[in-house]
This record gives structure tokens, C-alpha cells and sequence, in this order.
């Protein structure tokens, strides 16, 4: 998917527009770079550097003050992997919670895993503790299938 669909657009419009703002040319161009870039898990620089080279006026200001208002808008998820900086990456509406992260310790890389695998452990935790869950984030850190070989 590298471009919003009608729907997405109007939709982001709509959310926007609630917010009190517009989608500028701007933000239509971090959103793009965004969904073109998916999976990538982007720093807010890494996502400057790139829309730079379709919009070469936008500032860096312009970037971290978008990044954070889609997610306040629940359009992206701010991802720590404790390496010092925020990374980034689009929220799915079929999604119930985060997807979990495979982290390499030695490149870097970071791997999707598909699919909710904690939902059994998830609905215990909720009956024993009377708790109700709303979101849950898990990071496993080890080496990457590349790195395992070495």
C-alpha cells in the first residue's frame, strides 16, 4: 500500500478536522512517507530525511510537531526499543492491541510478529486480577536469523 485509499484520506480528514486541524500538504506527505515505509519503524529524523526529498521546505519542527499529533490521533504508534530513540509505525484498525517485536541485539533489526499471541494469557490475567486489559506491548531481544549464523 503506498498511497491512503479515498476512504483513509477522508477518514484522516474527518479525524483531523475534529481536532481542529487540516491535512496540509505537509502532513499528507509525512503520512505518505509513513505507509510507504511500513514495517520500517522509523525515528522521527529517519522519516524527516525522507519527506525532505519530496517536500524540501518542510523543517524538522514541522515533522516532531505531525508525528505527534497522528499519534494523539491514534494514526501511529510511538515504539521504544530502549536504543535512546522513538520510533514509529501505523496503527491498523483491525488491530485489537500492538503487534509484538522480534529485536536483534546485535543488528538492530526489527521483525514483526503476526498475530496476538497472549490473548489466552491475557483474558486470565483480566478474570484472577479483575483487570481490564486495553493494550499490551512485548519486545523479545535476542539475534536475528542473520546474526545467528555468525
Amino acid at each position: 500500500m503506498s498511497k491512503l485509499s479515498p476512504d483513509g484520506v477522508e477518514k484522516l480528514k474527518n479525524n483531523l478536522k475534529e481536532k481542529g486541524y487540516k491535512l496540509t500538504p505537509q502532513r499528507r506527505a509525512i503520512v505518505d512517507i509513513i505507509i510507504k515505509n511500513e514495517g520500517s519503524h522509523l525515528t522521527t529524523e529517519e522519516l524527516y530525511n525522507l519527506v525532505k526529498k519530496e517536500c524540501p521546505e518542510i523543517g524538522l519542527a514541522t515533522v516532531y510537531r505531525t508525528v505527534q499529533l497522528l499519534e494523539e490521533l491514534g494514526i501511529i504508534s510511538k515504539l521504544d526499543l530502549n536504543d535512546g530513540c522513538y520510533r514509529y509505525e501505523l496503527i491498523h484498525e483491525s488491530e485489537n492491541h500492538q503487534h509484538h517485536h522480534l529485536i536483534c541485539s546485535n543488528c538492530g533489526k526489527v521483525i514483526e510478529v503476526e498475530g496476538d499471541l497472549l490473548e489466552g494469557l491475557e483474558h486470565e490475567i483480566e478474570i484472577k486480577y479483575d483487570f481490564k486489559i486495553k493494550n499490551h506491548s512485548v519486545k523479545f531481544y535476542g539475534l536475528c536469523k542473520e546474526c545467528n549464523k555468525e
